[in-house]
């Protein structure tokens, strides 16, 4: 809805998205509201992003997202 800061596509057309950095002098669009990770299927005829669900004990309050690289094996 706001953007996202990074994209890195799979080669099986996964889409992994960050969104929700703040940086100083960077307008925030909800500046109270963690990172989230955004999962899209480019396979799909109507992709759509999905927030990933991040694990308990993971400090969400200060995940602040800037970049994403996967590694496949």
């Amino acid at each position: 809805e706001a953007g996202s800061e990074d994209i890195d596509i799979l080669p099986n057309g996964l889409a992994f998205i960050t969104s929700g950095l703040k940086y100083p002098g960077l307008k925030s669009f909800a500046p109270d509201k963690p990172g989230e990770i955004f999962l899209m299927d480019l396979n799909e005829d109507n992709p759509r992003a999905v927030e990933l669900r991040i694990s308990r004990g993971f400090d969400l309050a200060s995940f602040n997202p800037h970049g994403i690289s996967t590694y496949v094996d």
